[in-house]
């Protein structure tokens, strides 16, 4: 679906936007309205504010919504049954302790941080967290005190590896149309991620985690209860978790487990980097077959049968593996809707013309190029909420003028990584993101801007303070 034509200013339209972000938080924060019904109605507000034609705004809403559910839902499905058998096998209890007994308990969320960050290096942000995240709970039920303490290194290496370096999508859009070289970006992108990440969300993570308290959430995955059902002659009989065999599986098995998805995933990246790179042709059999085992859900989906065959089926009758997975699929209801409800909200704010007329006005600020990127990812990132939009529209509103200076691929690098840093800021009710962070870790809106959103907005700015004096000297 196509923007609309604005029907009013620039000014005015931002007020709209900035009206209906603060509608969205007095439902959910003050009148206690369910955050999906929130979502839908605000987005509703809004579309008529702006001057939608009323006949479009149901393709409007359905526009974002569509497009989230869309990418979220096989992802989230396949990612909470690999994760609950991993839970309910003991296959994340040793992962842990294997972890925790390499690098100490005290640097337990270090180990979970730097793991996260090899793993995101092809894997998507969301993909990521939610194979991780029994292992992240399992953790935190260990050692207790509040969940951030391990959630948000994991979930904040996710981020900066998804939104800074190629083969991610956004980095390698930027980089292609600024003309700029991919493999240098990922060789600049890669340390300036990690660097981003320790500054800004290892130690920053430290004191979020020892000032809110947010206690470990059993919204997804539960807790593993004991006991067997009996049936009809007194005989026990197992049904779910109770039924599992207790023989925990070998650290090998479990990592090699967590291999299958971060390779799979790879082909599809890998391939699509350097058919971008033009070292490989497009159309290519054995490319297109690779790269459809690695897409995300079809990685996935592998990775859950793998799991059933190596984890569930020795441990358990089939009838008891297919128990297990039905019971994860029940609590994710309310995420895959609220995330899709998010993505509803930011696709209106996206087809109002809210960030195309924001970026017309920016287009020509009088400073310097990476400024001048940073400041308008920045802003169009807080108005419509999508990384990847903010991204492309960035890099398409200053390519002329990056090819009038003639940079070179280094100083190229250094814009893809400042446009990705002001995509990533201020995480707010508008990203889809958000709201999948927000109901995985079981915070409240309010809990989740002052953690998630601060944490976002730390990573970001350190991504760009390091791009940032890399620029000075070259």
């Amino acid at each position: 679906m196509e923007a609309i034509d604005p029907v009013y200013g620039t000014t005015t339209l931002l007020l709209i936007a900035a009206g209906a972000v603060a509608l969205l938080l007095f439902l959910i924060m003050k009148v206690k309205l369910h955050a999906f019904v929130s979502l839908v109605l605000v987005s509703v507000v809004t579309a008529i504010a702006v001057g939608f034609p009323l006949a479009d705004i149901p393709d409007a809403l359905m526009f974002g919504f569509a497009d989230t559910i869309g990418s979220v839902a096989l992802l989230v499905a396949f990612g909470v049954m690999l994760g609950r058998l991993l839970e309910v096998t003991g296959g994340a209890q040793v992962l842990a302790d294997t972890l925790i007994g390499r690098f100490g308990e005290k640097r337990a969320p270090l180990a979970l941080g730097v793991a996260a960050l090899l793993f995101g290096f092809p894997i998507f942000f969301d993909a990521g967290l939610v194979v991780f995240l029994p292992i992240i709970i399992t953790v935190a039920r260990r050692f207790g005190g509040s969940v951030l303490l391990y959630a948000l290194p994991a979930a904040g290496a996710f981020a900066a590896m998804h939104a800074i370096t190629p083969p991610h999508p956004g980095p390698v859009a930027a980089a292609e149309v600024l003309g700029g070289n991919i493999g240098v970006t990922m060789l600049v992108g890669i340390p300036i991620a990690v660097v981003a990440w320790y500054v800004g969300v290892m130690l920053v993570s430290r004191y979020l985690g020892a000032r809110f308290h947010v206690p470990v959430s059993n919204m997804v995955f539960g807790e593993i209860n004991g006991g067997a059902k009996k049936d009809g002659d007194g005989d026990e009989k197992g049904e779910g978790a109770s039924a599992i065999d207790r023989r925990p599986p070998s650290f090998l098995t479990v990592l090699l487990l967590l291999l299958v998805p971060l390779v799979l995933i790879s082909f599809d990246t890998v391939l699509d980097t350097l058919v971008a790179a033009d070292v490989l042709k497009e159309g290519q059999g054995w490319a297109e077959f690779l790269s459809l085992l690695g897409n995300t859900p079809v990685a996935l989906m592998i990775s859950v049968v793998t799991a059933i065959l190596v984890l569930g089926r020795p441990r358990a009758s089939m009838s008891s593996v297919s128990d297990i997975i039905d019971g994860a699929l029940g609590p994710i209801c309310s995420i895959i809707l609220i995330t899709g409800a998010g993505g509803m909200f930011g696709g209106v704010l996206e087809l109002s013309g809210i960030g195309a007329a924001l970026s017309g006005s920016l287009s020509d600020l009088g400073i310097s190029l990476i400024l001048q990127a940073f400041i308008i990812a920045t802003l169009l990132r807080v108005a419509q909420g999508s990384a990847t939009v903010a991204i492309t529209t960035t890099a398409g509103l200053i390519a002329t003028a990056v090819g009038a200076a003639g940079l070179g691929d280094f100083q190229i690098a250094l814009l893809v990584v400042a446009i990705a840093a002001g995509a990533t800021v201020l995480s707010h009710v508008n990203d889809s993101g958000f709201w999948l962070v927000s109901r995985f870790f079981g915070m409240d809106v309010k809990t989740t801007l002052k953690t998630w959103t601060v944490m976002e907005t730390t990573l970001g700015v350190s991504a760009f303070l390091v791009a940032l004096g890399l620029w000075a000297v070259v």
